[in-house]
């Protein structure tokens, strides 16, 4: 199945959430090589564009083996996120911007105001909307959450301000600021949402294997889904989620082997795009998730936590990978 945002046709109903610290250029690329339909770069900050930040512009880099991409701007004044939209657009040719009113971290919601802390002015949302739409030349997308907190759950006013400023799809976090990535997603919020609004909407809450996609997009309507926590050390769900979603495949075990192989294809990716320093820091996450499931590796983790080069950790897992072959 596809649909359009605006003018962008996506292929398929899987989209990978903007990750900070995680949905980088190497990671969104190993999304794509398993079937994600969109991926959403990690959030930058509008000030830290217009500021002309070094490291932020190092996040803005892609690849056009990525598209459609869509890149994510928070904020909370409505001229630099104008400007930050305009110089995204010029330097880095999304597919997409995104506006982000939904992450719940104190630093963006609480000391800058921004993300999910915008939920609680909907004036401010649809001028913020509306200015960035008449701003660029892409389609313009926001991402939300249910509501600031229990007592104020309001996605569906704020879907529909979007929706009349101009946005070309939302994609619904369904859980409040407040409880923020804990709790169960309350799925009948993306419900009402799509039945409120006539432009697409992406579901996003508690993905975690091929089945809850399917429920997801049967129970709530919803164009697409968007999995974020769910593909850390597991890529392949995406690849489950396409495969079930359209073709009824019912998903495999991935075996160790393949676990550890995509370890070293990260390693190689993330070794092509970052400095040795940066990649091995980065690595060392990923590699804990992809171990994750996996038994008898709490050595194998100590030792990675030691190493700083990125030669050693690749001997380090290919030694791993040879013990485990003689073990068999």
């Amino acid at each position: 199945m596809s649909f359009y945002i605006g003018n962008v046709k996506i292929n398929g109903q899987i989209v990978v959430a903007p990750m900070a610290g995680i949905s980088n250029m190497t990671f969104r690329r190993i999304c794509k090589t398993m079937g994600a339909s969109l991926v959403v770069a990690e959030m930058v900050s509008d000030k830290a564009i217009t500021y002309g930040n070094e490291k932020t512009f190092e996040l803005l880099k892609m690849n056009d083996d990525e598209r459609p991409i869509s890149q994510q701007i928070f904020g909370s004044d409505i001229n630099s996120f104008v400007e930050a939209a305009k110089i995204v657009e010029e330097k880095m040719h999304p597919d997409i911007i995104d506006i982000n009113m939904g992450c719940p971290v104190p630093k963006v919601a609480i000391k800058n105001q921004a993300g999910s802390a915008l939920l609680k002015n909907p004036e401010k949302v649809g001028e913020i909307v509306k200015a960035v739409v008449n701003a660029v030349n892409v389609p313009v997308t926001v991402k939300i959450r249910s509501g600031w907190d229990a007592n104020s759950i309001n996605a569906v006013e704020i879907a529909k301000i979007c929706e009349e400023s101009g946005a070309s799809a939302i994609t619904v976090h369904a859980r409040t600021r407040a409880q923020g990535y804990s709790g169960k997603a309350d799925w009948n919020i993306i419900k009402q949402v799509k039945e409120s609004v006539s432009i697409p909407v992406i579901g996003n809450g508690d993905i975690k294997s091929c089945y809850d996609a399917k429920k997801m997009l049967e129970q709530t309507g919803c164009d697409a889904i968007m999995i974020g926590r769910g593909c850390l050390g597991n890529p392949w769900l995406i690849k489950e989620c396409v495969n079930y979603l359209e073709q009824n495949i019912e998903p495999e075990q991935i075996t160790k082997k393949e676990k550890l192989e995509m370890i070293l294809e990260h390693l190689k990716r993330l070794e092509n795009s970052k400095n040795e320093k940066v990649a091995v820091l980065e690595m060392r996450s990923h590699i804990t998730w992809y171990l994750k499931g996996i038994s008898n590796t709490n050595e194998l983790k100590e030792q990675i936590f030691k190493i700083n080069k990125i030669e050693e950790l690749k001997k380090l897992i290919k030694d791993y990978m040879d013990g485990d072959k003689n073990e068999c």
